[in-house]
């Protein structure tokens, strides 16, 4: 096998959590041009039919589920359906996430619960339903987290404790799982993307430009598509070796 065959995920099946846009799209799209089959999972049908059509067009199947993972049950039917359709899951995204910039006490409880039940309990009850499967099969997985830069700095000017915190535990849970489950064969490792241009983060506001452009060493943003490779490397033979990783791509923000 060559090295750049390594790359590739011929015949492999993967669920994209948040999958419709931004960063999700962009992971969804790599993957099936590495030859994976992709379902996504997102709550706007618009968006969702959009990005299957377009891994359709790379010549791979694509399956679009709704279902809101913050719920178990929801999970439970979400994993069920695309383990039929697909005839498995080997690879999961967790990508799904929110962040709101608000001075910490300022935050109401049902804001810092929605922050909490989205980028980790969601995350958490995707990962632990996919391994059971994965278990079951015998034929080992991987786990892809979305984490972030922001689990190990504080962002500014803006405050964001509650995405901050839900990062970080990311990715203690992401070095967790990997310990748990290799024994099964299967890898956890995590992405900690710095500013990236998405719906989700507003770059291009002046007021930021200073603290999260310019105080940055390569003086930019991150496009999605920049970052969509870094998945496929996690999600393939060629991290083979690698689990309970945290891979930092954010342009050297941290260095600082």
């Amino acid at each position: 096998m060559s090295v750049l065959d390594t790359f590739g995920l011929d015949g492999r099946r993967v669920l994209v959590t948040g999958g419709n846009r931004g960063l999700g799209r962009a992971f969804a799209l790599a993957l099936a041009e590495a030859g994976a089959d992709v379902a996504i999972v997102g709550r706007d049908a618009g968006r969702n039919d959009q990005v299957v059509a377009e891994i359709a067009a790379r010549g791979r199947r694509g399956l679009a589920v709704t279902a809101d993972i913050t719920r178990r049950a929801d999970v439970t039917a979400m994993v069920d359906r695309v383990t039929e359709q697909l005839g498995g899951i080997d690879v999961l995204v967790n990508n799904a996430g929110v962040a709101i910039h608000r001075p910490a006490l300022e935050v109401p409880d049902d804001e810092w619960q929605q922050v909490i039940d989205l980028n980790l309990t969601a995350l958490w009850n995707t990962s632990t339903a996919v391994a059971r499967g994965m278990i079951t099969a015998g034929n080992g997985g991987v786990i892809v987290n979305v984490g972030s830069m922001s689990a190990q700095i504080v962002n500014r000017p803006q405050w964001q404790a509650s995405y901050n915190a839900s990062k970080a535990a990311v990715h203690h849970l992401t070095r967790s799982l990997a310990a748990e489950w290799a024994p099964y064969d299967i890898r956890v490792n995590a992405i900690a993307p710095g500013y990236v241009k998405t719906d989700m983060a507003p770059v291009d506001r002046p007021e930021f430009r200073q603290h999260w452009i310019l105080d940055a060493p390569q003086q930019r943003y991150a496009t999605p598509e920049e970052i969509a490779p870094s998945v496929v490397y996690l999600a393939s033979r060629a991290s083979a070796f690698m689990t309970g990783s945290v891979l930092l791509i954010d342009g050297g923000y941290s260095v600082y």
